[in-house]
């Protein structure tokens, strides 16, 4: 059984109820929980939420809340492995053994179906701990510096600093959108970035951390872009 859980507490701080503020439309966390059942991937589409209106919500849409996560696994130091951890415990006890465990990110619009596919397809040669979306940095990171007290600035890399990018790596990073994993890994918090994960790629113009009102106003700005151009003949 292949089951796709959303984490979405209910106490966001510096967007208040982001995961069902209407974004574009709908509600936030419906963007997630239809795409999950658009891919065919999961027998169960579940939401992971200590919030009854977000449980709602969710239901709605089409997703299962069959339980109300503890207060005490959502507050503000609460990681998403600890989240989906509990929700694999209650699973096993409630209905047995899970094939594979899907983590998908309550405000991640951006998401597609054939994302969620072509990572399952990954993850099911049985390789990997996890297999999650990621994209490149804009520009090369070992080229990065930071700001001294003095006002000054200091390469992370200096070594680097002649290097011409075509011969340096390209480097990723997390798109916060989904992450397949084993039911053990969740168990057992093994870490995601570890040579025992791999990634798929997603293009950087679909990739929005969407933390402040400013990232908000952006990224439906964004989805309006994309949705004209998929409209356009």
């Amino acid at each position: 059984m292949n089951i796709a859980v959303i984490p979405a507490r209910g106490g966001s701080k510096r967007i208040p109820r982001k995961n069902i503020k209407s974004f574009y439309g709908k509600p936030m966390i419906a963007w997630s929980i239809e795409v999950a059942l658009e891919s065919g991937c999961f027998e169960q589409v579940t939401v992971s939420s200590d919030d009854e209106e977000i449980a709602d919500v969710a239901r709605s849409y089409g997703a299962e809340v069959p339980f109300i996560r503890p207060a005490r696994l959502a507050d503000d130091h609460t990681g998403n492995t600890q989240a989906i951890a509990h929700a694999v415990n209650w699973f096993q006890n409630q209905m047995g053994e899970l094939s594979a465990v899907c983590c998908i990110h309550a405000t991640a619009p951006f998401i597609k179906k054939i994302d969620l596919i072509k990572a399952y397809n990954i993850f099911n040669t049985n390789k990997w701990n996890y297999v999650f979306a990621s994209t490149t940095f804009g520009y090369p990171i070992q080229r990065a510096f930071m700001k001294l007290e003095t006002g000054g600035i200091k390469m992370f890399n200096p070594e680097h600093f002649e290097t011409r990018s075509q011969d340096l790596n390209e480097a990723y990073h997390d798109a916060g959108m989904f992450y397949w994993g084993k039911t053990d890994a969740w168990l057992e918090n093994i870490k995601t970035f570890s040579e025992k994960s791999t990634i798929i790629k997603i293009p950087p113009y679909r990739v929005v951390d969407i933390d402040t009102e400013e990232d908000w106003a952006r990224a439906e700005l964004i989805m309006e872009i994309l949705e004209r151009e998929e409209k356009s003949p």
